[in-house]
């Protein structure tokens, strides 16, 4: 009895549910704002009860939808619903799917279960699994849901009261066969004849004579095959009319009613019936479910029905007969009704006793226990063999097994010694766990007794797979061929099998072959038996492969994976892969398609209407582009970020609202293996952004391939391909630092006992007595890594007092990665340091700015890294900046994440502030254990005496690691299955010590905290004082991962529940850093609490490998400064420090980020490490930068011009020289300011250009002003290349060295060679063109090999060409030789000024001659 709702059963005598529905509304008008869940046995009934509660409730404004195998709804459609009609095996799917789906579990208020007689049905225990799951539910969340049962009358009605934990007093309501509203006589025939044929005509006989006997009424004769409904009026027919032919049945009264006839068909005859047209209809048992139609009596004939689930004839169940029987005298149509049932005389005191119960029901739980065991593991509600007994005890077969145990096997002597039969049942749930063991399902650990479930487990519990085997579903079902189905079997394989058959039709698997081709290819069936084979191969065929995907998945097996995936869309769609794409679409007609098909599409995609919507169609196939980029995290991972675009044409009717739902696997074609996969929704018009991780192996392997299917549409799929040939793997990580033996320093060693008395401990750890010395006694810079809890921070203070002792008027900087732990050094260091020390400690924050005095006169400023790159900006205007002594950076291995190019500039900064003024800077960096610890170090300038990088595992605490992985596609759903994890860690690891959880959300921690409470309620677990807060200092602790920064709390255990938050700014759930991950797990175990620590780690299933890798092992930091460069070179130039391009460059080489390109070169998709390529690449990317900045009207660039020079600036412009400038200017190639057409550089610029084109000038004067400019330009440019030259610009020098060889040649760069030769014009080229057929190349090697220029020889034709144009040549000899560049830059060659033959002489052009 809950304190809340009370349960009730209802127990009605041979009523149907629609009568027992009129009794639910009240409940409705209750639960208006919640969710009902009604439960009917059968898919029929359910669409009738969404029907009649639909148009019931209509006028309340409460909605009801169906939920069957039929009918699918999103969960924001079950959200919206107020009432879901569903079937016991839908529900269960649904519950065992969702034990995360929170939203609904919290808004199902009632449970309506129809026909809880079903117990000793075959469908009993998924009735038993669902109310013990609800009423487990119920106490576990204190979330009360109210049961109701509707039965028919029963013996044992109190047993299935208790079953449903009803309060017999107030909750239950029996009532026997005086109240049936519509008084039911009924009549028992037994056949005794064996003689089948003479039974028949028994048969027909007896019905004939009811018949004539009941003419005054409607009667409704049900048999049990469709071809029987005919054969059944017809002979009724002929009976009738012994002396005349045979009639038509319509005119006699007659009609036929089963599921193979046409809709409109039977909507034709159910009409007729119910408007009185129709005297006897002839049907079969689905009628009595689906439809309601008023009979006076109703006739069962024969109660052998074939079952397609066994492959054989079977009993007519009781539910069937009082679903029949109540079809019979309806209160709104009868004041009293007749039953007859017509069997065989063996059977006729079966059903008698059954009608008149006789005997009770029993429970059939224990046939399906594995199963339901399995479903519990896999949803978690089951971790080991206490809590399946506990579970058990909540089924109907633990109230009948106590009621009679005789028939469960149980003497009574054993019961007599166990009366709550705690050792039986754990005898059932051992023995059900070793057979689920064995079959790879669970790992259940007898030692312990507990269970954990596998993928296999989830995989048969999701898709209701049993669990011996998943290949043989079919074999003990179909296993039978009739000999009067082999005949059609042949038809069908040779009509619908577009593939071969493998066995044929003379076994069972060839069966299921033929007539699940034959349901793909939409082919008609005419045997009874192959229509109800058909149907339950088409029910059960979707089901079974798409749990054959996912163990394919989950085994890694690529090409099975996708032939898989294939086959499911194929059984959906009832379509071949092979068939044109276009058949998927509904509105467009078969003759379209075979037009298509047939390639004749020229008249018909002229037709303006046809031609338009195929075309529509067309770009709705879904289809992605997927661009993917690999960066080496060490030797053996590799990250790939992939980028999904939409190319099609989106259409919510075709694709709905939400998503498309996409696989992506990334395999490897030689070992033909997955090593990453997972599911994702396409978003409208939204491109995908998919982060993750594989492995790599040595040697190299050639190609990967990312490949991406559609989960619902044929032929929609992508492949990106990851080729490794220029993939660079990153340097092997150097040995970790070693933890020597030395004997504990004690705190003495400062010598000074105010330092002495901040301690509480008399000696330091065996990390601090190491370093000690090199922090408190040189100057020297350190790098510090170790694992969280290792005393990192008083390593800091080390270095602190040395700088209060030997340099009293310098400052101390110490950099925190965020407000919460600035603002937790100061509330220590304020009382420690300033207090008791009388140093003046000062926060800078953005939250805390304090004025300049008290920045001057403090020792010691604590502060942020954004905080301090704002102030070091203008260093040269801030004194304080120039006194700090000492930088300490803590968590300097942040630099991977979003704020490490802070982290970079400061550091960048630093030495330039130290290479400016008399004083160094000391850098002190503090971080967890790094696996790249000395390319860091090298940055920073550590030499190896002031390097300190230990092993994750020299933790002072000990720290015992779990990680769980977790399944599921969904975030939410994924979280909440965590929750019982964590309670049973709780319990195992730390039952009375401080436990710290966390979690991604504010919303989760409520979750979380809600769950916990109920956990603990509910199994009554002995913690002292536990008290579970949201961050609140209590014993358990659920917070967000901030607090893992910002607060300093000890805790035994840490729960990392979920690896994920959700990102706003790309409206997805991310990984967090694997920094955050290692900051949480070091709040376990701290110091001065705790002699050891425990971490429990909860992560998706797919990201397990990754995280067992990089928590045991040390991460390597990389630069993130390449996304955000503009941003930081547009703040060294707004403070100064860059003011050219080579400044840029110069400021990239002091970065990390440099540091790492050379190392790591593939992950900033730097091909090779070639002086070449590194130059090249840094070059593009300052151009880059600036051009973004430049573009975002950020700075602007001023190129170098030779036109500018001074020694132009006295050229004169006369009068009336402005006019003939702009003249000039239409002329010439390039463009010129046109305002500026009266200034001495505008009209030098225009003088070259004419140079260079050969252009006529307006007049004699501006000839002698381009001899002026000429005689100048060669000193100019000279004096220009040895300026860049002793700069170092490659590209600038190259420039210059370009512009000489053109004033020289007086052509242009791009022009051809041949001009350079004497009298040879460009009207002369096609001459050349012409006759020169054949090319020599020949290889001048220059300047002692360094250069390599490729010549063009022409052949013997040229000597011709030039003989007729009256040359006269004795000896060509060409001599080309390069300027000889300065030393810094002589062994470049950027990509820009690679010598090819269209060149032809190339940088060579200066100095070439003709002698």
């Amino acid at each position: 009895v809950f304190p809340v709702f009370l349960n009730v059963l209802d127990i009605f005598n041979l009523n149907t549910v629609v009568e027992n529905s009129f009794m639910l509304c009240s409940f409705m008008r209750r639960h208006i704002k919640s969710c009902i869940v009604y439960v009917a046995p059968m898919k029929a009934l359910a669409a009738e009860m969404t029907n009649y509660f639909s148009k019931r409730l209509e006028p309340l404004g409460i909605a009801v939808k169906e939920l069957t195998g039929d009918m699918q709804l999103t969960k924001g459609e079950i959200l919206r619903t107020q009432m879901l009609v569903t079937t016991p095996e839908k529900w269960d799917v649904v519950t065992r799917k969702s034990v995360g789906d929170v939203a609904l579990s919290q808004i199902v208020r009632l449970l309506i279960l129809d026909e809880v007689h079903l117990l000793h049905e075959d469908r009993g225990p998924v009735l038993e699994s669902l109310v013990a799951r609800t009423i487990r539910q119920v106490e576990s969340t204190q979330s009360m849901i109210r049961i109701l049962g509707l039965s028919a009358t029963l013996p044992n009605y109190l047993d299935v009261a208790t079953f449903l934990h009803v309060n017999p007093c107030i909750g239950l309501f029996f009532f026997d066969s005086r109240f049936r509203p519509v008084p039911l006589g009924q009549t028992f025939v037994g056949i005794k004849t064996t003689n089948k044929v003479n039974q028949i005509t028994n048969c027909v006989s007896v019905i004939t004579l009811l018949t004539l006997y009941l003419c005054v009424s409607q009667v409704m004769v049900f048999v049990h095959a469709r071809n029987a409904t005919v054969r059944t009026a017809m002979g009724l027919i002929e009976m009738r009319s012994r002396n005349k032919q045979m009639k038509e049945m319509f005119p006699e009264g007659f009609g036929i009613h089963h599921a193979g006839m046409l809709r409109s068909d039977r909507s034709l005859m159910e009409s007729m019936f119910s408007k009185g047209h129709l005297k006897v209809l002839v049907c079969t048992a689905t009628l009595a479910w689906g439809v309601n139609l008023p009979a006076h009596a109703v006739i069962i004939k024969g109660t052998q029905i074939y079952d397609a689930k066994r492959g054989a004839l079977v009993d007519l169940g009781i539910l069937d007969v009082m679903q029949i029987f109540g079809r019979a005298g309806r209160p709104q149509f009868d004041k009293y009704g007749e039953g007859t049932i017509i069997t065989s005389h063996d059977k006729l005191s079966h059903y008698l006793t059954l009608l008149t119960q006789q005997n009770p029901i029993e429970s059939q739980f224990l046939d399906s226990l594995a199963d339901n065991l399995n479903a519990e593991i896999a949803l978690g509600t089951v971790t080991n063999v206490e809590e399946a007994v506990k579970w058990l005890s909540y089924t109907y077969f633990y109230v009948r097994v106590r009621a009679n145990p005789l028939a469960y096997g149980i003497n009574h002597k054993a019961y007599q010694m166990d009366p709550s039969l705690e050792m039986y049942r754990r005898e059932l749930v051992v023995e059900s766990g070793r057979k689920l063991d064995k079959a790879r399902m669970i790992r259940f650990e007898e030692r312990t007794g507990y269970f954990a479930s596998t993928d296999l487990g989830r995989t048969a519990s999701h898709f209701y797979i049993r669990y011996n085997t998943i290949e043989v579903e079919y074999a003990d079902i179909l296993s039978i061929v009739r000999d009067e189905e082999t005949e059609e079997l042949e038809q069908l394989m040779c009509n619908y099998c577009e593939l071969p058959a493998a066995g044929g039709v003379e076994n069972g698997y060839g069966k299921v072959n033929i007539l699940l081709q034959t349901y793909i290819c939409r082919g008609e069936v005419d045997s009874f038996s192959l229509i109800s084979d058909l149907s339950y191969v088409a029910q059960n065929a979707a089901r079974i492969i798409r749990a054959l995907f996912e163990i394919a998945l989950r085994k890694r097996w690529p090409a099975m994976t996708y032939r898989l995936l294939t086959l499911c869309k194929v059984i959906d769609k009832r379509l071949w892969g092979f068939s044109h794409p276009l058949r998927q679409f509904p509105n467009l007609s078969h003759v379209v398609l075979n037009r298509l098909e047939e390639k004749k599409l020229s008249h018909m995609l002229h037709h303006v209407n046809i031609g338009l919507t195929v075309k529509q169609c067309v770009h709705q196939i879904p289809s992605i582009t997927m661009e993917a980029s690999i960066q080496p995290i060490t030797r053996t991972v590799l990250r790939v970020r992939l980028l999904v675009t939409p190319d099609f044409r989106w259409n919510d009717q075709v694709h709905g609202s939400v998503g498309e739902p996409w696989w992506l696997w990334v395999e490897d074609p030689i070992n033909d293996h997955i090593y990453h996969s997972e599911y994702f929704l396409l978003q409208k018009k939204l491109p995908q952004h998919i982060v993750f991780t594989i492995p790599i192996f040595e040697p190299l392997p050639s190609q990967y391939y990312i490949k991406a299917v559609s989960d619902r549409w044929l032929g929609a799929e992508a492949i990106c391909i990851i080729n490794f040939q220029n993939l660079i793997l990153p340097e092997r990580h150097p040995p970790h630092t070693e933890l020597l033996d030395l004997q504990p320093l004690p705190v003495t060693a400062l010598g000074n006992r105010q330092y002495e008395s901040l301690y509480k401990f008399t000696h330091f750890n065996p990390i601090q007595t190491q370093i000690f010395h090199t922090l408190y006694h040189t100057d020297t810079n350190v790098l510090l890594g170790a694992p969280t809890g290792s005393g990192k921070t008083i390593a800091a203070e080390m270095a602190m007092f040395r700088v209060f002792n030997n340099y009293p008027t310098s400052k101390v900087v110490y950099i925190a990665p965020l407000k919460a732990l600035v603002r937790e050094r100061i509330d220590d260091w304020k009382i420690r340091i300033e207090e008791r020390l009388g140093k003046k400690v000062v926060e800078l924050t953005g939250d805390v700015t304090p004025d300049m005095r008290a920045i001057m006169q403090a020792d010691l400023i604590v502060t942020t890294p954004e905080k301090w790159d704002g102030v070091s900006r203008s260093w040269q205007n801030r004194s304080y900046v120039q006194k700090v002594a000492i930088l300490i950076i803590d968590e300097i291995h942040l630099l991977g994440e979003d704020r490490g190019p802070v982290l970079e500039v400061i550091v960048s900064r630093t030495n330039f502030i130290s290479s400016h003024t008399s004083s160094s800077v000391r850098v002190v960096g503090l971080s967890t254990a790094l696996a790249n610890a000395r390319d860091l170090a090298d940055w920073l300038g550590i030499v190896q005496v002031g390097l300190f990088n230990f092993r994750p595992s020299v933790r002072p605490v000990p720290l015992e690691v779990h990680i769980q992985g977790f399944p599921g596609q969904h975030y939410c759903p994924r979280m909440a299955s965590m929750n019982k994890p964590t309670f049973q860690a709780i319990r195992s690891h730390s039952p009375a010590k401080p436990v710290l959880i966390f979690v991604s959300s504010r919303r989760q921690t409520r979750l979380t905290a809600l769950d916990l409470i109920a956990y603990l309620f509910r199994n009554f677990v002995m913690i002292p004082a536990v008290a579970i807060s949201c961050h609140h200092l209590s014993q358990v602790l659920i917070a967000t991962s901030t607090l893992a920064w910002g607060v300093n709390f000890p805790a035994h255990l840490v729960v990392v529940k979920g690896t994920e938050y959700y990102d706003g700014k790309s409206r997805r759930y991310v990984d967090y850093p694997i920094t955050d991950v290692l900051q949480m797990m070091g709040r376990a175990g701290r110091p001065q609490f705790d002699d050891q620590g425990k971490a429990v780690i909860l992560v998706h299933d797919i990201k397990k490998d990754f995280y067992k890798k990089f928590l045991y092992e040390p991460f390597p930091v990389e630069s993130s400064l390449l996304s955000v460069l503009s941003d930081h070179l547009n703040a060294e130039i707004a403070a100064g420090t860059v003011s050219s391009k080579q400044d840029s460059m110069d400021y990239i080489t002091w970065t990390y980020f440099f540091r790492r390109l050379v190392m790591n070169p593939s992950y900033y998709s730097l091909e090779d490490i070639s002086h070449e390529s590194i130059n090249k690449y840094l070059s593009n990317l300052v151009e880059r930068s600036l051009q973004e900045l430049e573009c975002s009207y950020c700075i602007e660039i001023k190129e170098v011009c030779v036109c500018n020079a001074e020694e132009y600036a006295e050229l004169p412009v006369r009068h009336n020289e402005d006019q003939l400038n702009s003249q000039l200017a239409q002329q010439l190639p390039l463009q010129v300011n046109p305002h500026s057409y009266d200034s001495a550089h505008t009209k030098t610029h225009l003088l070259l250009q004419a140079h260079f084109s050969h252009a006529q000038l307006p007049c004699t004067d501006y000839t002698t002003d381009t001899k002026t400019v000429l005689d100048n330009a060669i000193r100019i440019c000279q004096a220009m290349l040895d300026a860049v030259a002793n700069e170092g610009w490659l590209v600038t020098a190259i420039s210059i060295c370009n512009l000489v060889q053109m004033i020289i040649q007086g052509r242009w760069l791009h022009d051809s060679s041949l001009l350079t030769l004497p009298h040879v014009e460009q009207q002369d080229l096609y001459l050349f063109r012409k006759h020169i057929k054949k090319y020599v190349q020949t290889k001048c090697i220059l300047m002692g090999g360094v250069h390599q220029i490729t010549l063009i020889k022409p052949c013997r034709d040229i000597f011709q060409v030039c003989h007729t144009s009256s040359f006269v040549w004795k000896i060509l000899r060409i001599r080309a030789s390069l300027y000889s560049f300065p030393t810094r830059i002589r062994n470049y060659t950027p990509a820009s000024n690679q010598l090819k033959t269209k060149k032809t002489f190339g940088l060579c052009e200066q100095k070439l001659c003709v002698q």
